[in-house]
């Protein structure tokens, strides 16, 4: 089929795309190409994908519909957004004008051009410090603690409400911090990978018992083809994780384990808007997507700690 990927550019937007390319389909892709982090490395994985770029922002109303129009998709992958937590309390209002404005952006152009079938990227970070664990797909979202985990709550409401009015299938995926090759550099695993090899210190964040659910970036990719292969009409939403929370001191020893070398660990005080655990209830996932994490965790630090020497 003819997919148009948002955010292809990006870490796991590249690696959406090779599954794509890999079994056939018709790839475009939407990216601005920010400064968020080297646009030349974006701009490199852009190319390296194959698959025809338009360059927009998503806060360009007419950029995003014209790309639309071009691209003729049959489905849109919906991947770009701002990321992060912490940036998104210093500047609340970019990523309110680029997720969920944007997202409006993508919504409305889709049902102009006659595109009825989109996947979503949201974030384990709906769940916000959730009592229960693990998190599932209908608990109450009423624990968000940060803006950028807004957005994306608020994104899915957009997409449950263009789903009902224009008819259209459209399936929410809340990922559960990705990693693996190509992940931002800005991300806790890429950069402790470099400090701890190098033996510079790592600052953590609080006394090291908050715990995070590790998803290796190609189960992601695939959880996202299994929920484009199987969109029906109406909205629904599915948790992509690893099903295995790890701690952050057990984090620290895998990359320990990986880099051969140990840490110099500086502790500081917990940030704001972190959350203390997350941790994905695949149940919903397994069963209507087929969906299976199978990288380990230390698997996938070895495969991402081999791509970041050779980049």
């Amino acid at each position: 089929m003819k997919v148009l990927v948002t955010g292809g550019a990006g870490f796991i937007g590249s690696h959406v795309i090779d599954a794509l390319v890999a079994r056939g389909d018709d790839v475009s892709l939407i990216d601005d190409f920010n400064d968020f982090y080297d646009p030349a490395r974006k701009r490199a994985q852009a190319a390296a994908t194959g698959a025809t770029i338009f360059e927009t922002d998503l806060r360009d109303r007419d950029g995003v519909f014209a790309a639309i129009a071009t691209a003729r998709p049959d489905a849109i992958i919906h991947l770009a957004a701002r990321a992060g937590v912490r940036p998104s309390i210093q500047h609340p209002q970019l990523y309110i004008d680029t997720n969920l404005t944007g997202t409006l952006h993508v919504l409305d152009a889709a049902a102009a051009h006659g595109v009825t079938r989109l996947v979503l990227a949201s974030s384990s970070s709906v769940y916000g410090n959730n009592p229960k664990v693990p998190f599932a797909e209908h608990d109450r979202l009423d624990s968000i603690i940060s803006p950028y985990a807004l957005t994306k709550q608020a994104c899915e409401t957009l997409a449950r409400m263009h789903a009902a009015q224009h008819g259209l299938a459209i399936t929410a995926l809340r990922f559960f911090t990705v990693f693996g090759p190509r992940q931002r550099p800005d991300l806790a695993i890429a950069k402790f990978l470099e400090r701890i090899a190098a033996g510079r210190p790592v600052e953590l964040y609080g006394d090291g018992s908050t715990s995070r659910d590790y998803t290796y970036v190609a189960d992601i990719a695939a959880g996202v083809l299994a929920a484009l292969d199987r969109l029906a009409p109406g909205f629904r939403v599915y948790n992509l994780g690893g099903d295995h929370p790890v701690t952050l001191r057990q984090l620290v020893a895998a990359i320990e384990r990986t880099v051969g070398h140990a840490a110099d660990i500086r502790w500081l005080p917990p940030q704001t808007g972190d959350v203390d655990r997350t941790w994905a209830d695949l149940t919903l996932a397994r069963a209507e997507l087929g969906y299976a994490p199978a990288t380990t965790l230390d698997e996938g630090l070895r495969l991402q700690w081999a791509w970041q020497q050779h980049t």
